[in-house]
């Protein structure tokens, strides 16, 4: 069994030098980069296709005779985020005047796709369950949307008191329903509140978190159905969901909980939460 220590990762447990967090799965990784004002780093992406997606503050990205320039934002909760496209097989320099922090969101990639700009405003933002169960959904480079390789990322938020990735699901196996894919999932919390997230397996596949999290803690998800992802009442929570797997088709096929899958028909007579969108647009 998967122990929860395995699977939560605390704020400052994954750090590793320039980054606070660098955590890498059998596919996805995530490393969360701080850039002092004016300081620049300098990326290798490898064998790895990269997403350079700003948490906080605005950036520079060099690469391939580009230079393309990342409008940020203030903080998650500000606005949905432009971001930038490395492929494998590049070397790339962010440099930020003011300062900021940087998710570089990276899965192995099989295909070389050009270096490409994500501008906030093609990104596609769905308001997804209904009443207790609204979130928000910003998907960057969604499966069938902004073309990658291998790479799966989006941003939920979901306002306070509401539960999201709900019902519990899963996406673990490669079948004509299920896409087989490992997660990581990167915690903000609005007002320094906190959050919970669970993660449970089946028999055959055992697994158990329940985690309570704060701003900049992180969970994975090997396998599994996870769910719900729960914002305290009075704290927005918000996710960074980084998702990659074996198969060379790119999609997000999920299995709900068969014990819960009821729930997605109580929505059609349920408003959405009035308080979203929570971001500005772009």
């Amino acid at each position: 069994m998967t122990r929860p220590g395995e699977c939560h990762l605390p704020r400052g447990a994954a750090a590793n030098g320039p980054f606070a967090v660098d955590v890498a799965m059998g596919y996805p990784s995530l490393r969360v980069l701080d850039l002092a004002p004016g300081a620049s780093h300098v990326l290798d992406t490898g064998d790895e296709e990269v997403i350079v997606l700003p948490l906080a503050g605005a950036a520079t990205v060099d690469c391939e005779g580009q230079s393309i320039a990342l409008a940020g934002r203030a903080d998650v909760f500000a606005r949905v985020p432009d971001f930038c496209y490395l492929p494998r097989g590049v070397t790339a320099t962010l440099t930020s005047t003011a300062g900021g922090r940087f998710a570089l969101c990276g899965a192995p990639a099989l295909r070389d796709l050009p270096v490409r700009y994500g501008p906030a405003a093609d990104v596609p933002v769905e308001l997804r369950g209904a009443g207790g169960c609204s979130r928000q959904v910003n998907n960057l480079a969604a499966a069938g949307g902004f073309e990658c390789d291998r790479l799966i990322v989006v941003e939920v938020l979901t306002p306070g008191g509401n539960w999201s990735s709900y019902p519990p699901h899963k996406h673990d196996e490669h079948t004509a329903t299920e896409s087989e894919l490992e997660e990581i999932y990167y915690f903000g919390v609005r007002g320094g509140g906190v959050g919970y997230q669970r993660v449970y397996g089946t028999a055959e596949r055992p697994i158990d978190v329940l985690a309570e999290v704060r701003d900049g803690d992180v969970v994975l998800v090997p396998h599994g159905w996870h769910g719900p992802s729960i914002a305290a009442p009075g704290y927005d929570l918000y996710y960074l969901n980084v998702m990659a797997g074996p198969a060379p088709e790119r999609a997000w096929r999920i299995c709900d909980d068969p014990d819960h899958a009821w729930i997605r028909d109580t929505w059609a007579d349920q408003p959405a939460d009035p308080r979203l969108p929570l971001t500005g647009g772009a």
